[in-house]
């Protein structure tokens, strides 16, 4: 599809329906939920009632050819709140992961469990990193060995500062099935709901996304049965044999299980860091026309109309450079620069860079809890650390432009 910076009539009318729901229903309730720091189900359950979360509704987010509707709607809600953000879009990082390895079957099987309905709204969650293995995924140390006589997996391991672990309906698990190929030697697994030997362990208390649950991720001989590989024992016997001659899977980490989802995903988070630096911008611009210090609105003093001014710019462009991203993705171009991760780096330091200003712009007040922006701060630091640091981030583009593998 031509890549095309005109909005269609229904990008533009999900837009707006997702920005009413932002400001209708998320932001009236982010206080309450970053403090009570627990999963606002009645949130979930009342995106559920209208169609924002589900799978319907994700499947035409993911199925726009433009491949810019999810981005679009995640910067609406995450504008309204990061944490409940991250509670609603956090499955669709699970969901992802199926998208990237799972075959027809399993998406029609599995997606929908991940939602549940609007009555039981349900979430999942992506286990990847772990207490020793965060940005290296080549280090991940779960395994999973396979009885062909009983056509069944056996998961063994600890995942880390995973989003919805425990709590989750499904699970998606990244494991090595051979370490000696690193993350190559990696796949992707269901854990279906109620498995045995799979527990979360405690809530971490976090400084930002508060809303979001995160604990780590116990699995204990998890046995799920063969047809819980995602893609299949067939595929992955072939992409074992082709590591195994030296031979790539695909260009760039489109072979590796987690790097697979990653690749995908990377713009996306960009665009819920964008959502965070956008709404600050906003709050610190409508601040700063209505603050009046020595006999005028501090907008009209130049340090702070140029910050925003700033600001402003920065966001403009950091929107087309995920947007670019994205198209790329969804429509298979290769990332030769590293756009995806382009996209995140910029969208991370441009969160922190524009909530820091808020709170610059609104001195003490917005220090306080009165005003968004403090809460908007701590948010907006994650966005520079997981699914790749802004380090992680920098290395992937360097190797991507020099073509060489930079330590």
């Amino acid at each position: 599809m031509p890549f095309s910076l005109e909005l269609t009539e229904e990008q533009r009318d999900l837009r707006e329906w997702v920005h009413g729901f932002a400001a209708g229903v998320v932001r009236p309730a982010a206080a309450e939920w970053d403090e009570r720091e627990e999963t606002p189900w009645p949130v979930i359950q009342e995106a559920a009632k209208i169609g924002l979360y589900g799978f319907e509704s994700l499947a035409d987010l993911f199925g726009d050819p433009s491949g810019l509707s999810l981005q679009i709607a995640n910067e609406e809600l995450f504008w309204g709140d990061a944490g409940i953000g991250m509670a609603l879009f956090g499955t669709s990082l699970a969901v992802a992961g199926i998208f990237s390895a799972g075959t027809p079957d399993q998406l029609a099987e599995w997606v929908p469990q991940c939602f549940g309905d609007e009555d039981e709204p349900k979430v999942a969650a992506f286990c990847v990193s772990e207490p020793e293995a965060g940005s290296d995924v080549s280090a991940l140390r779960t395994r999973a060995t396979y009885d062909a006589t009983r056509d069944e997996w056996t998961l063994s391991g600890q995942k880390a500062w995973i989003t919805n672990g425990g709590i989750a309906n499904v699970h998606v698990v990244v494991a090595s099935v051979d370490p000696a190929l690193g993350s190559r030697g990696q796949a992707a697994f269901i854990v279906p709901p109620g498995t045995r030997g799979l527990e979360g362990g405690r809530k971490i208390r976090k400084l930002g996304l508060r809303a979001s649950h995160t604990a780590d991720v116990f699995l204990d001989d998890v046995r799920v049965p063969g047809s819980c590989l995602l893609g299949g024992r067939e595929r992955l016997d072939a992409r074992l044999a082709r590591a195994r001659e030296g031979v790539r899977g695909a260009p760039g980490a489109r072979g590796q299980a987690a790097m697979a989802t990653f690749e995908v995903s990377r713009p996306t988070v960009g665009a819920q860091a964008l959502g965070i630096a956008r709404a600050a911008y906003e709050y610190a611009l409508e601040y700063a026309g209505e603050r009046v210090a020595f006999g005028r609105p501090i907008v009209e003093n130049q340090s702070i109309a140029f910050a925003l001014a700033d600001l402003r710019t920065d966001i403009e462009a950091v929107r087309l450079l995920i947007w670019q991203a994205a198209w790329m993705a969804r429509n298979d171009k290769v990332f030769d620069a590293g756009q995806g991760s382009m996209a995140k780096l910029r969208a991370g330091e441009l969160a922190v860079a524009a909530s820091e200003k808020a709170v610059q712009v609104l001195g003490g007040a917005g220090y306080s809890r009165e005003h968004p922006v403090e809460r908007m701060y701590r948010d907006a630091k994650i966005y520079t650390i997981f699914e790749g640091t802004s380090e992680i981030q920098r290395l992937v583009i360097a190797r991507a432009i020099s073509g060489r593998q930079i330590p």
